[in-house]
């Protein structure tokens, strides 16, 4: 019989998640700067700050928070010299033909449906932002699967957005009208 007690609560899944994005180098702003630029063209009236709830959202799921810890935590260990040979040569070039690294942050991005596989394909073939930024090892360090896994991050955010976006068309609203109601203050204030 299963009784639980080997459960890790989801609050320390989620602070450890962003404690290794941080620790990397890498803030919730950075990645909801991706997500404001793929969504702004169809969102009139987005703001950023909707981008990084929508990144704060995304990371709340198991399957992102899974894919993010085990993806640093091979990128820390490629960086110490810890794998072992051939691995640790290929993570440490991250070898062309070595998909390991997509195929993980891809698996994490079905969560979200179509949009977010299409505009994951975008970001991992243009590199936006902090994503470049990794990929090209600005700033030192292994980021074999961390440029991935932000890539897969955003998608996710965009899609939120993006369904979210449905919602207020067909309750007859943009985000500019959402936004002035959020903004307005209630008659009880």
């Amino acid at each position: 019989m299963f009784t639980g007690k080997n459960i890790v609560h989801s609050d320390v899944v989620t602070t450890a998640t962003k404690e290794a994005l941080f620790r990397r180098g890498v803030t919730l702003e950075d990645i909801a700067k991706i997500v404001y630029e793929m969504q702004v063209p169809y969102h009139e009236g987005l703001e950023l700050d909707e981008c990084v709830d929508s990144v704060e959202r995304v990371l709340r799921k198991r399957e992102l928070q899974h894919a993010i810890l085990v993806g640093i935590e091979l990128d820390e260990l490629a960086e110490q010299g810890k794998l072992s040979a051939p691995l640790q040569q290929i993570v440490v070039s991250d070898e062309g033909l070595f998909g390991v690294d997509e195929t993980i942050a891809l698996g994490a991005v079905f969560t979200y449906g179509s949009i977010a596989v299409t505009t994951f394909g975008h970001l991992d073939k243009n590199k936006i932002g902090i994503i470049n930024d990794l990929d090209t090892k600005k700033g030192n360090g292994v980021h074999t699967f961390l440029d991935d896994l932000i890539a897969s991050v955003a998608s996710c955010a965009a899609s939120r957005l993006a369904h979210r976006k449905r919602d207020l068309d067909e309750a007859g609203i943009t985000y500019l009208e959402a936004n002035a109601q959020k903004d307005k203050p209630s008659p009880n204030e």
